[in-house]
Order: structure tokens, then sequence, then C-alpha cells
């Protein structure tokens, strides 16, 4: 076997075998098969496509590059969810805690942001001591007592789609089905959790821009995840507006707590129902009707909130934000950005307000940029909304810079409205 005959049966659209895949990926994880060579084979997968066939071989052998997790000390039945990534997206702080307060349990692993989007582990360490980098038995252990545990991508997991994804980002080869489904599966299934759900993000703030490129997706992930022996589900939802209110490390913590504490009910709320139900029933606890009540009783009932603070507790946070959000990291400079007319809001540009946070700090440019976490954005307003002349649109956070001159104007030039 060599890299040249694997590159040309690719950009000739003859299906690689198993044997051949796997050897690709082993070589070039190893450092036997240089990046410009498998810079090549990315750029033929890009432009001819892969089977699904081949999707689900180039799955497993990612999968199988490093360690996989033993979960079977957990006494029940686990159940992990991956989102797509999207502006505001705190899904899984609130998913978690309500999953695991009805009995099922998630152990989870997640990234850090980059670009216009968040990263859940970026939003848990603006909680005062909240470790993410834990031993693989004291996550297990806290799963075991509260039901979830969400920790940073550590170890051996899947060194492969670590090399290739960083090449993806290199050469332009980002935007393949197959590329982005083997880099998301391989991961899930190296956690190897019971159930997988799927949140599959279309829309400006989202990297499927429609909804038919998310279904493709989301389809095809599904399909990967049942032929690798897992329970697998995949929902597709709309990220053309920030999920929530709030955009900013901190600032989405309060909203999970607002949320779990029953006084928020807005869209996000509403989202975070839906996948805790469907996760729920992917675990084998009923209907989704019924989960989805099930779901809704855990937040009236505290028991989601109550599951959350002693998480937080467990990895060495200040649980007493339950409590109290103006415990958390407050910003020293605020900008109210107003309406300068009447006007209806037609739809917001999801991508450029993520922008707009990562300019006042809430995010990185390059990998290895600090976050300040009091940075961000709080919307008063969706699209659809009307607004009268000198309403606060939004208010900007921030402590790392006080003029908001720039942020402001692309913050204004993201909202697409009319005067009325």
């Amino acid at each position: 076997m060599n890299i040249i005959d694997i590159i040309n049966k690719t950009k000739n659209k003859n299906e690689l075998s198993e044997n051949e895949i796997n050897w690709l990926v082993k070589s070039y994880t190893e450092g036997e098969i240089p990046d410009y060579q498998m810079s090549a084979w990315l750029m033929a997968v890009r432009l001819n496509g892969f089977t699904e066939r081949e999707t689900l071989f180039l799955t497993l052998a990612m999968r199988d590059s490093g360690d996989i997790l033993d979960l079977n000390s957990i006494d029940g039945v686990t159940v992990d969810k991956h989102s797509t990534g999207g502006v505001g997206d705190k899904t899984s702080l609130v998913i978690a805690p309500v999953v695991a307060s009805c009995g099922a349990y998630v152990p989870k692993m997640s990234g850090r942001g980059l670009g216009h989007t968040g990263g859940t582990i970026d939003k848990l360490e603006s909680i005062s001591g909240y470790r993410t980098e834990l031993a693989f038995s004291e996550f297990i252990d806290i799963v075991g007592r509260t039901g979830f545990s969400i920790i940073s991508q550590s170890g051996n997991l899947c060194p492969a789609d670590k090399k290739i994804y960083s090449l993806r980002n290199a050469t332009g080869t980002t935007d393949s089905l197959p590329l982005i489904c083997a880099s998301i599966m391989s991961k899930k299934l190296a956690l190897n959790a019971d159930c997988i759900l799927l949140d599959v993000k279309y829309g400006s703030g989202a990297f499927m821009k429609t909804p038919e490129e998310a279904r493709k997706l989301a389809d095809l992930m599904q399909n990967i995840g049942e032929k690798s022996g897992k329970k697998c589900r995949a929902v597709v939802t709309d990220m053309n507006n920030p999920l929530g209110n709030n955009i900013g490390n901190a600032l989405e913590i309060k909203e999970v707590i607002e949320i779990l504490q029953g006084k928020c009910r807005n869209k996000l709320y509403e989202l975070c129902m839906e996948l805790s139900a469907n996760m729920l029933s992917l675990a084998g606890m009923g209907s989704y009707e019924k989960c989805r009540e099930t779901a809704e009783n855990a937040i009236s009932s505290g028991k989601a909130l109550e599951t959350f603070r002693e998480t937080v507790k467990l990895h060495g946070g200040d649980s007493r934000i339950c409590d109290d959000v103006s415990l958390l990291p407050t910003a020293r400079y605020s900008y109210e950005v107003r309406a300068v007319h009447d006007m209806k809001i037609e739809s917001i540009d999801s991508q450029e307000i993520g922008m707009v946070s990562l300019i006042l700090g809430a995010g990185r440019f390059a990998q290895n940029d600090s976050i300040d976490m009091t940075a961000g954005i709080v919307m008063n307003c969706t699209a659809g909304d009307s607004v009268s002349v000198d309403d606060t649109i939004m208010t900007l956070y921030s402590t790392k810079i006080s003029d908001f001159s720039e942020a402001s104007f692309r913050a204004v030039n993201a909202l697409k409205f009319y005067r009325i």
C-alpha cells in the first residue's frame, strides 16, 4: 500500500477498502505520511466526496487511533450529546443536569471556543475554582455521584482527528460532510456512551447554512453511529438567532442558572426541553411526550438545579452561584446599543453577533489567546420584535476594552430591520 495509489483512487472516485483507510490513518498519525500528501488526499475527498461505507471506515479508524473510554463502572444508561456549535449555545449546561436528575448518566467531554462559536469548557471555567481537567477516575466518580460531569478533552482520545482536523483548517477542507462526520463521530464513539444525541444546527450562526445541508449531515452521522453499535438520534435545530439572551462565558452561566431556577422560559428553555426529552427517550425512559414532562418537572421541582449545584461543588467550583449569580465575574465596562428610530427587527446575523462578542474579548482569534470571562452581549430583542426609539437593543460588556465604537457599529450592522 502507498499514499500515491490512495490519492489517485479517491481522485478518480474509486472506493477505498477498509484496510486502505486503516493504513492511511495509522500511517499519517504516526508521521509516516507527510502533511503535503495527506492534504492532497483531503482535497480529493472534499472535491469528490466519500461513500457512506468509506465514511464509516474512516470514523472507526480515527476512533481506534487512541484510547476508548471504559464506562462500564457507571451503573446505568449513559447518554452523550453533541452540538455542531453556534452563538450562545449553552444547551449542554442545562441539559446535563436535567437528564442526570431524571435518572440517566451524562459523562461528557467538551472543547474550548475558537472563532465566533463559544466553548462549553470556557464557560464552566468562568465559575471560580471550577476544574475542567480531571483524572478519569475522578470524572467517573462524579458521574456516579451526581449523574453528570463535563470535562475538557484530554488524554489520548482520537489523536488522528487532532492531526487531521488541524490540517483541514489549514487547507480549506473543513466543509466536507464525510470529514465533518468522521471528526465528530470518532470522538463521540471514543467516549463510548450507550446513546448519542446529535444536535445539528443550521443558519447564519452555524456551519451548515440551510436545513437541507444540516439534514444531510444529521442523517449521515446518525447512520454512522447506528452502524457502530450505538443508539443514536439526530435532530436539526435553528441557529439563525443566538441561543438565548446572553452571549459570553459568565453571562451564559448566569442564564443557565436562571433557567435551572425556573425563572427563564425563553426559546433556549424550549430547545433544552426538546433535547432533554430526546436524550431521556433514547435512554429508554419512555416516550418523547412522557420524557418531555419529566424534563420539565426536573426544572420546576428544583432537582436539576440541585444536581448542577452538587456537580459544581465536586469540580471545586463556587456553588453559591446557584443562589446568587452576582458572584460570577462581572464586567468593568458596558455600553447600551439603542434604537435610533422605531423599527421592526427582521433577522439577526448570528455569526456577526458572535464576532462582536469576540471583539469584546469573550473568545479567541487564535488558539492560545486568553479570554475575558466577563465579556459578551445581553440581547434585549430577537427577530420579529418591534422596538421603539431609544429602546435598548442589546448591552455590550467587557473588562478588556472600554472603547465600544467598533463593537457597537458591527452589532447594529448584524441586525436587518425596517423603520415603522
